[in-house]
């Protein structure tokens, strides 16, 4: 009565999808990342052509452009180090790496004070440095503040460059490269923060996807834990009354064996069924079963069943009947049950109702099958209640109409 053939089969067809999927979503993922690098990238380097070109225009000396493009070229590639890092950034590593963000913070340091000095431009001389150090693992919220901050303190070199040496120049290229460097850092970081939140999304959805493979893989092991019981428990009674019976009535212990082999058949049709996921027995063949299944025990059972059970959802409850029956024929008295499936509010409440066995008085009741109900009953938007008195235990299910 193994599943494992066409369960494995199912499986595998549900693990490559996922596959697919994860393949898809790490290639949408990854593109976005390059699109806002390169944005970042593309933006530092307009940066450094528009310097270059304001200082030619504005008849700057040969040797001052070559300062700052060169410069701006050199600070340009050492800002690609820790880009590339903050793709695969974790919150658990450190703020500073020197030999991987030393070298941009150093030359972003170098080229600043250079370019300073050539262009008597303040935001110039800053920008370098304050651009690197936005690209370094800030804490959550931390890199928000220090952007905050150092706007501010570039649009104050702006202003007071504007005060000093735009006035005096009047280009629209000073104007234009004193803008370029306020807003680089911004720029930066808003792209970071979007870079950020696609990788929280990615990880949840990849959390979810997990998270439901289990509760597939939950799903199904109470499946089998429901059907495989139920089975094994008839079988064991058949072939217990056909040891009894043939000694003195050989025919009805034969009948009884013919009814265990009929039993093991319709448990290993029961598990293909379920592992298709195409089995679905209407409830109120379901309650007919445990009730012959109860009497055949030598219970007194007798069930109460709404005319429109067959509309209720069988695929909350059909379970929740079969795990309940095998209960009983366990942990029961096995001297009565009642069983009912009643609507009534909006709700379908299933109860099924023994006396208690003497030896399962001291147990504890919320075993595995009864946490298997509770999720089952969960799952469909309902709940479960059990109550246990001296003589009698009870268990209800109360799931709504369109519940499963």
């Amino acid at each position: 009565m193994s599943i494992q053939p066409e369960y494995a089969a199912a499986s595998a067809g549900a693990a490559a999808a996922d596959a697919r999927s994860a393949v898809r979503l790490t290639r949408s993922v990854s593109a976005t990342w390059w699109y806002m690098a390169i944005a970042i990238v593309v933006f530092e380097l307009v940066l450094v052509v528009v310097s270059v070109d304001t200082l030619v225009r504005g008849g700057v000396g040969a040797l001052e452009v070559a300062v700052v493009g060169t410069g701006g070229l050199l600070w340009w590639l050492a800002t690609l180090v820790p880009l590339a890092d903050y793709r695969r950034r974790t919150e658990a590593a450190p703020l500073l790496v020197w030999r991987r963000h030393g070298p941009a913070l150093l030359i972003g340091l170098g080229y600043g004070l250079a370019a300073g000095l050539v262009t008597d431009l303040w935001v110039l001389g800053a920008l370098p440095v304050i651009q690197a150090a936005m690209l370094l693992n800030w804490p959550p919220g931390v890199r928000f503040r220090v952007v905050l901050a150092a706007t501010a303190l570039l649009v104050a070199l702006s202003l007071i460059d504007s005060a000093l040496v735009l006035e005096e120049t009047g280009g629209a290229g000073w104007a234009r490269m004193v803008f370029l460097s306020a807003t680089l850092p911004a720029i930066t970081v808003s792209s970071l923060w979007w870079w950020d939140v696609l990788v929280a999304l990615d990880r949840a959805r990849a959390s979810e996807a997990r998270l439901a493979a289990t509760q597939e893989r939950l799903r199904v092991a109470t499946d089998v834990h429901d059907l495989q019981g139920h089975h094994l428990q008839v079988i064991a009674l058949q072939l217990e009354l056909s040891e009894r019976l043939m000694p003195h009535d050989p025919e009805a212990g034969t009948e009884q064996l013919r009814a265990a082999r009929v039993s093991v058949d319709a448990a290993r049709q029961g598990t293909r069924d379920l592992a298709t996921r195409f089995r679905s027995v209407p409830l109120p063949d379901e309650l007919a079963n445990a009730v012959d299944l109860l009497r055949a025990a030598g219970t007194d059972a007798a069930a109460t069943v709404d005319p429109d059970a067959s509309s209720a959802p069988a695929t909350a409850l059909g379970p929740v009947i079969r795990e309940t029956t095998t209960n009983v024929l366990r942990h029961g008295g096995g001297r009565r049950a009642r069983l009912s499936l009643t609507r009534a509010d909006g709700v379908w409440r299933y109860e099924i109702s023994n006396d208690v066995a003497a030896v399962a008085v001291a147990e504890d009741t919320s075993g595995a099958g009864l946490e298997g109900i509770a999720r089952r009953a969960a799952e469909a938007g309902g709940h479960l209640d059990v109550r246990r008195g001296d003589e009698t235990f009870t268990v209800v299910v109360t799931v709504p109409h369109d519940g499963g």
